[in-house]
């Protein structure tokens, strides 16, 4: 049993240092890994940053980050993902990492992602050049995340986890004003999970949205921005190998729902 610990939208700044730490230690006890789905901070600034980075230092699990709207605030989002990475965190944009958990290979892929919208309503990739480029920034995002997802399959990962900040599904969204559902995530990137495969999709930024979804492909969507979860982390439990027992069908893990935390 793989257990992932995962949140969202904390939103740090010098206000709240220490606010999350300890909680966070208590990490070891209660996960093997820990994702940060985007929006780390208030405006993406490197002092803020650095708040995050303490909060994160020396945790007992491994730590995997995408950043969020509010960490490109400041124009500077590399600066930031570079002092999330000094403080241990692995910070994906685009990419993928494998983490071994008790000879479990584990492959997360993670991308911001971006806005659209969602099937029969969403933005085309035509017309004006804002228009093509809003939406090209969107599919590039999704064909990013498709090929890491894809590429985690080839590296013999037991158990894959899309890690985005924007959602791949309406579902998640449950609670927040149709009118800016577009503006909240795209179906580009469930596409893109559906297409590839993954065992767990997680992400942020709809505050006022619903913990559970689900992809048209059958793939479990948690949001676990911050306000939604409404605790310093949520944990998900995914079962594998002798684990799973008679539960594997087909030799594909089967996602046992979250505890506590």
């Amino acid at each position: 049993m793989i257990r992932v610990a995962a949140v969202g939208d904390i939103h740090m700044a010098p206000d709240s240092r220490g606010l999350l730490r300890p909680a966070f230690e208590t990490l070891g006890d209660r996960a093997d890994l820990f994702l940060l789905a985007g929006d780390l901070t208030r405006h993406g600034t490197p002092e803020e940053a650095r708040v995050v980075a303490e909060e994160i230092t020396g945790l007992p699990v491994p730590v995997v980050a995408v950043l969020g709207n509010h960490d490109y605030q400041d124009d500077r989002p590399e600066e930031v993902a570079d002092i999330l990475r000094s403080a241990g965190a692995t910070v994906l944009e685009g990419g993928s990492t494998v983490l071994r958990v008790n000879g479990t290979a584990v492959g997360i892929a993670g991308v911001k992602g971006f806005c659209g919208g969602f099937a029969g309503r969403s933005a085309g990739e035509f017309g004006e050049p804002e228009m093509k480029a809003f939406v090209r920034s969107t599919r590039l995002s999704a064909d990013s995340l498709h090929r890491e997802l894809e590429a985690l399959a080839g590296r013999e990962c037991l158990l894959r986890i899309a890690l985005t900040h924007f959602s791949p599904v309406r579902d998640t969204l449950a609670g927040e004003p149709e009118e800016i559902y577009p503006f909240l995530g795209s179906y580009q990137l469930a596409e893109a999970i559906d297409g590839a495969g993954a065992d767990l999709a997680v992400h942020g930024h709809a505050h006022l949205g619903t913990e559970h979804g689900m992809t048209g492909g059958g793939v479990l969507v948690r949001n676990v921005a911050q306000p939604v979860i409404r605790r310093a982390f949520a944990v998900y439990h995914l079962a594998c190998g002798t684990d799973a027992g008679a539960a594997v069908e087909e030799g594909r893990p089967v996602y046992a729902d979250r505890g506590m935390s």
